[in-house]
């Protein structure tokens, strides 16, 4: 008789894309999350948690690829294969199709306009890659209903608070803005409106999005014949002639030393279009808006060379941009640049009510900014860990069990030893690798006399590292106080480290 197959053991391993994350990662990222939604608050949002799991049909326009419905995202069909299939699900893209969803399902018990903020996880069946996860944070801010360009300004104010209350200072950071509309004035003073210019439009809109990586140089040769790449690959122009390439070229270097000027520039450029002067009417709103608030071009300024999603957003777009230095793979310098942006997007619910809904909104990459604050020296990479109180006698584990009560009442941070308590050896390294700051430690001597020792073990690894130094010299790393001053004087201890 041939014996069963063992079932083979499953591989302890992070499916490809993903990551697990550990006790400061996830505190770091929680404590910004919560410095950011305190922003929101105070700005008057309101929180939102929708659905991790949308009917794709709802994700509509955001997907990927519309025509296939599992490519991009993660999806899956209800009761496939049964006689009569199910919805298609996907897990969420992103938390703007949510919005769109839920605006359009409660409208009727919702505010207007109905002012949010939601943060959580999304995810993106897309290749991975280096720093490029199947699944990450957004924090996202729209206010839906609100047609005013003074709800595209307040998003704008509402982003450098943010930037600057997680530890981002004034002066590494510039928040940028551009309005669709103007590129709009620009495309149709180039010849290009018209349904019958939708593909010329298309390379053009593609072409722009592509100027930090290919230089003026290379989008001037997309907006004409075409361009060659290094690999000999050629990509077709939009075929524009010399004129009408210059009106877009000189859109996209618009910028000048203040807001005026560079609107005023605009104003030019978009000749007597209607919808292009509405844009340039706009950015001197907001500009004025900005300043208005204290929020001046060192904060927030007019720039016509942001062309973040330019193809989707209908009116101001705005970007965050890190201005400091970090050195690349490669070690060169570079800016660290951009961890936030967002726009107007008019149509939001319109593929649910058949209404036109104004709405806005901004969307903060976590990670980035997380990275941002870590490349700045600003985060705490090793998380302080909790009190141990060690174990010298099983049989009282009761009186460990009070000391550890009494420091968590009092808001500290603690534990008792729950390994083995045999090798006391083992247990100071169990709070080493922990990373804590004390352990706490009562045998039967200091029991009967109401004592117990405290030993410092930030100051224990110090000494350890140069025991020569005068400075620790007044200050012993291990010493027994009575065992009613237990709580002071370990507080005394975290204060010296905070």
């Amino acid at each position: 008789m041939a014996k069963p197959k063992k079932t083979p053991r499953p591989k302890a391993e992070t499916p490809r894309g993903f990551r697990d994350y550990f006790g400061a990662e996830v505190t770091q990222r929680a404590e910004m999350l919560a410095k950011i939604a305190g922003v929101y608050h105070r700005y008057g949002f309101d929180a939102l948690e929708s659905a991790g799991v949308e009917k794709v049909e709802a994700l509509g326009k955001f997907l990927p690829d519309v025509d296939r419905p599992n490519e991009g995202v993660f999806a899956w069909q209800e009761d496939a294969e049964s006689d009569k299939p199910g919805d298609w699900l996907a897990l969420r893209y992103d938390l703007t199709a949510p919005l769109a969803r839920v605006y359009a399902q409660h409208r009727n018990d919702l505010p207007t306009p109905y002012r949010r903020y939601a943060m959580g996880p999304v995810w993106r069946n897309e290749k991975p890659g280096p720093g490029r996860y199947r699944q990450f944070y957004q924090c996202d801010a729209d206010t839906v209903g609100a047609g005013s360009v003074a709800a595209d300004a307040e998003i704008c104010a509402m982003l450098a608070d943010c930037l600057e209350e997680v530890g981002i200072e004034r002066g590494d950071y510039i928040v940028r803005v551009n309005n669709r509309k103007v590129l709009n004035g620009v495309l149709e003073v180039a010849g290009l409106s018209g349904d019958d210019k939708e593909a010329e439009r298309g390379i053009v809109l593609r072409a722009i999005d592509k100027l930090d990586r290919l230089g003026v140089d290379g989008v001037r040769a997309l907006l004409g014949e075409g361009r060659k790449d290094e690999s000999g690959d050629f990509t077709e122009g939009a075929g524009l002639d010399e004129a009408s390439a210059d009106v877009v070229m000189g859109f996209m270097q618009a910028k000048r030393d203040t807001g005026a000027d560079t609107c005023a520039r605009l104003r030019e450029l978009v000749g007597e279009s209607v919808i292009g002067l509405e844009g340039v009417v706009e950015l001197e709103t907001i500009a004025e808006l900005m300043a208005a608030g204290g929020y001046n071009a060192d904060r927030i300024e007019i720039d016509p060379s942001v062309v973040r999603g330019l193809g989707y957003y209908t009116g101001p777009v705005y970007e965050a941009e890190l201005t400091f230095e970090i050195k690349d793979e490669k070690g060169r310098a570079r800016n660290f640049g951009s961890v936030a942006g967002g726009g107007r997007y008019d149509d939001l619910v319109k593929r649910f009510t058949g209404q036109e809904v104004p709405a806005t909104g901004v969307s903060i990459g976590v990670d980035r900014l997380l990275a941002a604050l870590q490349a700045k020296g600003r985060l705490d990479t090793a998380a302080q860990g909790p009190v141990v109180v060690t174990v010298m006698d099983k049989a009282r584990m009761a009186d460990y069990q009070a000391m550890v009560a009494e420091l968590r009442q009092a808001g500290i941070r603690a534990e008792v030893y729950l390994g083995n308590p045999k090798n006391f050896g083992n247990q100071l390294k169990y709070a080493d690798k922990r990373g804590s700051p004390v352990a706490i430690i009562e045998g039967d001597a200091e029991h009967e006399n109401g004592m117990v020792q405290i030993k410092d073990l930030i100051l224990g690894a110090k000494i350890a590292e140069n025991a020569t130094l005068e400075e620790w010299r007044d200050r012993p790393s291990q010493y027994e106080v009575p065992r009613a001053d237990l709580v002071a004087r370990v507080r005394e201890i975290l204060e010296l480290y905070q």
